[in-house]
C-alpha cells in the first residue's frame, strides 16, 4: 500500500480480540477504546489456531469481532505490527461495519479465499470466541 493510510479503527474478530493472545502484545495499552462490532458480507472459517474472515455476497452473513480505536500516536508503529502479524494470507482492507463505521480488517487473500469458500469449515455463528473450541 502507498502513502500514509487513513487512521481508522481496526476491526478485529480473531486472536487479536481483547484478552486473546495476540491482544495481549499487539493491542493491549495501545486503544482508546475497543467495543463490539459486526462486519456484514463475511464469513468466518477455521484455521490453524486462528480464523480467516472472507468476504461473501450475502450481507446476512456476519462476523462478529472488536473495534479497536488506535491510540493517534501509537497508530503507526501498531499498523506496522499487524500487517507484519498478519503476513502473506491476508489482505488488509477497509470495510464498512453492520452499524455504518468505515474500519481496517484483514481478510483472507486469493486464492486462499476461494479454497475456504469451496472446502473450508465454517465457524457457526460467525463468532471466533463462541466456536467452542
Amino acid at each position: 500500500m502507498s502513502g500514509e493510510p487513513e487512521r481508522l479503527p481496526f476491526f478485529v474478530y480473531g486472536t487479536l480480540r481483547a484478552g486473546q493472545r495476540h491482544h495481549t502484545w499487539a493491542l493491549r495499552g495501545r486503544t482508546d477504546r475497543e467495543e463490539p462490532a459486526v462486519l456484514p458480507g463475511a464469513l468466518l472459517y477455521e484455521g490453524p489456531g486462528y480464523p480467516y474472515a472472507v468476504a461473501v455476497p450475502d450481507p446476512a452473513q456476519h462476523v462478529h469481532g472488536e473495534l479497536m480505536h488506535l491510540a493517534a500516536a501509537r497508530f503507526p508503529a501498531v499498523l506496522a505490527t499487524l500487517d507484519r502479524l498478519e503476513g502473506p494470507d491476508y489482505d488488509r482492507l477497509t470495510v464498512q461495519l453492520l452499524d455504518g463505521t468505515r474500519a481496517w480488517t484483514y481478510l483472507a487473500t486469493e486464492p486462499l479465499a476461494t479454497r475456504l469458500r469451496t472446502t473450508g469449515t465454517p465457524v457457526p455463528g460467525g463468532d471466533w470466541l463462541a466456536r467452542g473450541g
